[in-house]
C-alpha cells in the first residue's frame, strides 16, 4: 500500500482513540490540582490517569503511523491551551453576588502561568519523543518486540515529561530533595502503569490492526513535529 492510499483510508476506530486521548489529557490536567500521598510516593492526582495518554500514543503510532499520531498530539496540545484560556477568562469574570466559591475556584482551576507553561512544554517534548522513539524502533526491529518498543519509548517520553514539568513548575519553590523525590515518584509510577498495561496494549493493537487492516511503518517519514500535513 502506498503512503497516499494509507492516508486516504477511512478508519473505524481512529476517532474513538483521538477522543479518549484528548479526554485523558484534559482530565489529567484538572486532576493535577490535588496532591496525593500513596505508600511512599507523592504525586499529583493527574498522574493516576496521565500515563494512559502515552499508551494511546503508542497505539496510535504503532497502528496508524507517526504522521497521524503527530496530528493527534497537536490536537491535544490545542485542547489543553483552550482549556487553560477558558479557565483563565472565567476566573477573571466577576462572580455572582450570592456565589461564595470564587477563591476556591481560583485555587483549584485558576490560571497559573508557570504550571500551564510547564505542562504544555513537558507534554510536547514527552509525547513527540515517545512517538518518535516507538516509530524508529518499529522500523529497526521490523515490527517485532512490541513490548520493548512501548516500554522503551515510555521510559524516554515519561522521563522528559516528568523532569521538564517538575523543573519548570516547582524549581525554586520546593526544597531540592523534595523536588527530586517528586520527580522520582512520578517517573516510577508512570512507567509502572505502562508496564502493567502491556498485555492490554497488545490486545488493543492486535485488534485494531486486524479490524483496520493497517500496520503502518514510517519509512521515509518526515519527523518534524511542526509539519502537520499527512
Amino acid at each position: 500500500m502506498t503512503a497516499e492510499n494509507a492516508f486516504s483510508k477511512n478508519y473505524h476506530y481512529l476517532d474513538i482513540l483521538v477522543a479518549f486521548f484528548v479526554a485523558v489529557l484534559l482530565i489529567s490536567n484538572i486532576a493535577s490540582t490535588k496532591i496525593l500521598s500513596l505508600w511512599k510516593f507523592t504525586f499529583d492526582g493527574g498522574t493516576i490517569l496521565f500515563p494512559l495518554s502515552y499508551i494511546f500514543g503508542d497505539i496510535l503510532t504503532e497502528v496508524y503511523g507517526y504522521k497521524r499520531s503527530r496530528r493527534v498530539i497537536w490536537l491535544g496540545f490545542a485542547s489543553a491551551v483552550l482549556m487553560s484560556l477558558v479557565f483563565y477568562v472565567v476566573q477573571l469574570l466577576p462572580p455572582a453576588a450570592d456565589w461564595p466559591h470564587q477563591e476556591a475556584f481560583k485555587s483549584l482551576l485558576g490560571f497559573v502561568p508557570r504550571i500551564v507553561l510547564a505542562s504544555l512544554i513537558a507534554y510536547f517534548a514527552g509525547e513527540f519523543s515517545n512517538s518518535f522513539t516507538l516509530s524508529k524502533l518499529k522500523i529497526f526491529t521490523s515490527g517485532r518486540f512490541l513490548w520493548l518498543r512501548t516500554i522503551s519509548s515510555t521510559l524516554i517520553g515519561q522521563g522528559l515529561d516528568t523532569v521538564i514539568f517538575c523543573l519548570i513548575a516547582f524549581y525554586g519553590t520546593l526544597p531540592g530533595m523534595v523536588l527530586v523525590s517528586v520527580i522520582i515518584s512520578n517517573y516510577i509510577f508512570k512507567c509502572s502503569v505502562e508496564i502493567l498495561f502491556t498485555p492490554l496494549t497488545y490486545a488493543i493493537v492486535n485488534f485494531l490492526k486486524k479490524k483496520e487492516n493497517e500496520d503502518f511503518y514510517d519509512v521515509g517519514v518526515n519527523y518534524n513535529p511542526f509539519r502537520l500535513s499527512i
